[in-house]
């Protein structure tokens, strides 16, 4: 299998190329060459995505079994893959969100056929946007799509709802001792999922012959609250969480991070019925449970110093809206 993938070297999709790569996959990575990430057995094109042209110039003569966007955020960027991939590949993968799902939930399981609406979050909005556009090309133009909406998932991040990610900030304020805040009451539950796991799935369905025109979300089966969430990763940090709760109706004020990352996702239960990802990819299984992914996460943080760094905006914002909060609800 001939494959190319569009990023390929992400907290998601660099585990997932040296999957395809064990696989035997024929895997070919095209970006602008500014990760240092070491995937050996693949390929390296190096161009902008955002630059159709030179793109095209590195593709020339190239045909592919599969093609992977990892990094198509908005219709235009879905629009110009249509354009240079039509009649190119035989599959081609779209990276949705999991948050296109319906906000606020009517129903509390989450399946494929749950309507797609988010109010909150324009990243939703514009991910609900290609998403259509594909399916329209699909029906109009047999164009091969399959289309997968990853949950949270991490890898060589800090998957928390506020502060963390790519920021170490989060792990360096618990070991001071402050506090941190947990959204709404903590008792909300949620889905994360390692990126080794949602691999396993999503090499499963690259070049599956009856995934043309399927949607697919890839999750773990665990189910925590973020009370939970947060005490492991104050486990793996060697402390114990100092939690504050504040409602995300009162943190979504902030900024339109927060507004759109929990009042357009995260601020509601995500419980994934995972049926047809293991209908589809045989023995799929999540197995690597949060408290020990986490734990993962940090070894890889703390291995260089260089990635243990901090803008220290995390901290202000805390800070900012701890105080806001003691104002009327002293604490």
């Amino acid at each position: 299998m001939k494959a190319l993938f569009i990023g390929g070297t992400g907290n998601i999709s660099t585990s997932v190329s040296r999957l395809a790569i064990q696989r035997g996959v024929d895997l070919y990575l095209l970006n602008r060459g500014q990760r240092q990430v070491d995937i050996p057995g693949a390929k390296i094109l190096t161009a902008d995505f955002h630059q159709p042209g030179a793109m095209a110039g590195k593709l020339l003569g190239h045909t592919w079994d599969v093609v992977v966007n990892w990094i198509a955020y908005t219709p235009a960027d879905v629009k110009k893959d249509f354009e240079l991939f039509y009649g190119r590949t035989r599959q081609y993968i779209f990276i949705s969100s999991a948050s296109v799902y319906q906000k606020p939930p009517s129903h509390p399981v989450i399946t494929e056929s749950t309507p797609l609406y988010n109010p909150y979050w324009k990243y939703s909005q514009n991910k609900i946007a290609c998403e259509d556009f594909l399916v329209q090309a699909y029906r109009e133009h047999d164009f091969p799509i399959t289309i997968v909406r990853p949950s949270l998932t991490y890898d060589t991040v800090i998957p928390t709802a506020i502060g963390g990610w790519t920021d170490y900030g989060i792990i360096q304020r618990m070991r001071r001792g402050e506090k941190i805040i947990v959204h709404g009451d903590g008792t909300s539950l949620w889905t994360i999922t390692h990126a080794e796991d949602f691999a396993k799935g999503f090499v499963g369905l690259m070049g599956h012959q009856q995934a043309a025109g399927h949607a697919f979300h890839i999750t773990s089966d665990e189910i925590l609250t973020w009370d939970q969430i947060y005490q492991a990763v104050a486990d793996a940090a060697g402390v114990e969480a100092q939690i504050v709760h504040i409602p995300s109706d009162f943190l979504a004020q902030f900024n339109e991070g927060l507004h759109g990352g929990l009042l357009g996702d995260k601020a509601y239960s995500a419980i994934f019925d995972n049926t047809k990802i293991k209908t589809f990819v045989p023995g799929y299984q999540a197995v690597i449970p949060f408290n020990e992914g986490i734990r993962g996460a940090l070894r890889w943080f703390e291995a260089d110093p260089a990635r243990m760094q901090t803008s220290g905006a995390d901290d202000l914002l805390f800070d900012r809206i701890l105080e806001a909060y003691g104002k009327a609800f002293p604490l």
